[in-house]
């Protein structure tokens, strides 16, 4: 580890009292169930273009979409329709159209099963009583809370809390929201842009645990910093209580 990064046991000695979770690719596995929809996509879509194409194009439409239709599996499907028509160029056939809508409308039902080690960590650090802990996730506000339900997680929360975008603003009504401040807060998340990055630039303390794959959007430079901790797998969180015991 770089030395300009905390060691996670480092962090159980700060006066942290909020950690928040990123949910999708860091409670359970989001990204692979939509990789898995793309590659069917692109399939779908081969008489017209080759699957780098299908897939530049695609990137290029949710980008420009972004603005009205936010994140989440809802706004992945409107803009998987709209591509394949651009895509096509409007020779997609009606049946295939709803065939792209049921591949994308099976990302409401993706299992939410905890990635490895999580349960067990969140219920220890939930028993030692030293923190306030809540899911703080962006995307659609009925999608997420869905998939939270579906994870069976929700009792080792204080909260849910559904964000159109994790911004520093959004940050700090979290913080309010609880009544702390932002340097007594510790987010936890797979996403540099979106879940280290702003929390740093603010003040507060973070855990980055890289995912097995991550969303062009969400990719960006990542830098060391004093007030982040790297880790390689969830488990290593109960270093925040196994620190404070020793």
């Amino acid at each position: 580890m770089n030395d300009n990064n905390l060691d996670i046991k480092q962090l159980a000695d700060k006066d942290i009292r909020l950690l928040a979770f990123d949910a999708d690719d860091t409670l359970w596995d989001c990204q692979g169930h939509f990789d898995n929809v793309e590659k069917a996509y692109a399939q779908l879509l081969a008489p017209y273009a080759d699957e780098p194409t299908v897939a530049e194009m695609l990137f290029q439409t949710e980008t420009a979409n972004m603005p009205l239709l936010g994140y989440g599996s809802k706004a992945f499907t409107l803009s998987l329709v709209e591509n394949a028509v651009k895509v096509s160029r409007g020779q997609i056939a009606a049946a295939d159209v709803l065939r792209i809508v049921e591949l994308g409308k099976s990302l409401l039902t993706l299992p939410a099963t905890p990635l490895p080690e999580v349960r067990p960590t969140l219920e220890a650090l939930r028993q030692s009583g030293r923190y306030a802990m809540v899911v703080f996730t962006k995307g659609d506000l009925l999608d997420q809370q869905n998939k939270v339900r579906r994870s069976n997680l929700a009792p080792l929360f204080d909260d849910v809390v559904v964000v159109s975008d994790k911004t520093q603003a959004e940050y700090a009504k979290l913080c309010r929201l609880f009544d702390t401040q932002i340097d007594h807060m510790l987010m936890v998340g797979n996403s540099f842009r979106s879940d280290i990055e702003p929390v740093l630039q603010l003040g507060g303390w973070a855990v980055h645990i890289p995912f097995t794959s991550i969303w062009r959007h969400e990719q960006t430079e990542e830098y060391d910093h004093p007030r982040l901790a790297r880790i390689t797998h969830f488990g290593q969180l109960t270093n925040l209580v196994d620190a404070e015991r020793g």
